[in-house]
């Protein structure tokens, strides 16, 4: 396989993560990664808040808890062989109101069935043990969840890739897919001769179902954007949280609420919300795409997911509007942190799939067929699990090889 040739096209984590596992379990093969912006970690990898799951909310036996939990112990010991930041600063799950009694305890069950490390449940004195300013009825410690730098982790794996004789070609946005014979064709726009390859890995992120539409011509899942707005503590309250507090979370949304948690390089933050973005990579709320608006307005799913869940949205955008809004839910779990104490921070943006039904995509989707290889959501933990679900990639493009050295195993060994 010494002249085989592969394409990943997307430049976050994940593609780096992927194109890192084909260097490294198949010698001799020449790996290409292809990022449109003109760096790595440019959207999603880089505007998260560097939290390293430990596999609490993801239901049992889902692809989301099997490679959260392998990918948080791939990633601790990459952090380590690389001397990158990874802090287990721990996190408190807290309830604060009887009426969460009831997901509380499905989440707790939850958790223990996907053995999340050094859990356990603390009373009303037990949550100031650990958290002196924090206040709830009940709350689950983490004591394992970490923070970390992921940009700092993606650079390292590219840097491995290309001592491995791969490429990192930024500045490179795939516009055609094209399956020939045995092989896939990729043009980059702006490059005269199309990329030959023998396999393609579509990571694109925000733009996965745009760029794995270029292979199967299937439109769903489509890609929802919803921005979410961070606010930094003042340096005088920052001491006030040791670790990460968040609040439990409903289980109609993949989304987790809005919790306070810290930074390795420093500071306290009070994020994210989720507000349905007018641009995919549209970081302010001025940003508007006319495209991405038209991609969200014609699909059917999003009318659906809007008739079900209008109500929420509403209360998201009043909280984006207003930071008295924003933390009067924050407020609930630290009260001696308030509006006065914050400031706008940065914000991100989270590619969320929608199928037709309205439904948003809960657990990672990834499909294969010819050549091509499609992840077609990755939401959080993707970046936590993403040493995981490369080793998950390979083993499920190349069955049954087991060519140098692997940094996980197959699923079910």
């Amino acid at each position: 396989m010494g002249d085989a040739r592969v394409g990943i096209v997307g430049g976050g984590i994940l593609g780096v993560a992927i194109a890192r596992e084909v260097v490294r379990r198949r010698p001799g093969t020449e790996v290409v990664v292809l990022e449109k912006e003109d760096r790595l970690a440019a959207h999603q990898t880089g505007r998260n808040s560097g939290v390293v799951h430990a596999g609490i909310y993801y239901r049992p036996g889902s692809l989301k808890a099997e490679l959260c939990t392998r990918g948080r112990g791939l990633l601790r010991d990459f952090c380590a062989e690389h001397a990158i930041p990874y802090v287990e600063c721990g996190k408190l799950v807290v309830a604060v109101d009887a009426a969460e009694t009831g997901r509380f305890d499905t989440l707790e069950r939850t958790a223990t069935d996907n053995r999340v490390p050094g859990l356990r449940r603390l009373s009303p004195p037990e949550i100031r043990e650990v958290e002196p300013h924090a206040v709830g009825l009940a709350a689950l410690h983490s004591p394992s969840t970490a923070i970390t730098d992921y940009t700092a982790i993606t650079r390292a794996m590219a840097d491995e890739v290309v001592a491995a004789g791969g490429q990192v070609r930024l500045g490179a946005r795939v516009v055609d897919i094209l399956r020939r014979g045995a092989g896939v064709v990729v043009r980059v726009e702006g490059d005269p001769e199309p990329l030959h390859l023998d396999h393609v890995v579509v990571a694109a992120g925000l733009q996965a179902d745009r760029v794995s539409s270029m292979v199967d011509g299937e439109r769903g899942p489509v890609i929802v954007p919803f921005r979410g707005e961070y606010l930094g503590v003042s340096e005088a309250k920052q001491d006030l949280v040791r670790g990460m507090i968040y609040p439990v979370p409903d289980p109609r949304y993949p989304f987790l609420g809005v919790h306070f948690t810290r930074r390795v390089g420093g500071g306290l933050e009070v994020g994210p919300n989720a507000v349905l973005a007018t641009r995919r990579e549209g970081y302010r709320r001025r940003d508007v795409s006319a495209r991405d608006l038209r991609d969200v307005l014609s699909w059917p799913g999003s009318w659906r997911l809007a008739r079900a869940h209008w109500r929420t949205g509403v209360d998201e955008v009043i909280g984006s509007a207003s930071q008295r809004a924003f933390m009067r839910s924050a407020s609930r779990y630290v009260p001696a942190i308030g509006v006065a104490d914050v400031s706008r921070a940065g914000s991100g943006v989270r590619a969320q799939a929608v199928d037709r039904d309205g439904s948003m995509v809960d657990d990672f989707r990834i499909t294969h067929a010819d050549g091509v290889t499609c992840v077609r959501n990755a939401p959080s933990p993707g970046a936590t699990s993403s040493l995981a679900i490369a080793a998950h990639v390979v083993d499920a493009t190349w069955p049954g090889e087991s060519r140098g050295r692997s940094q996980g195993q197959p699923l079910g060994a």
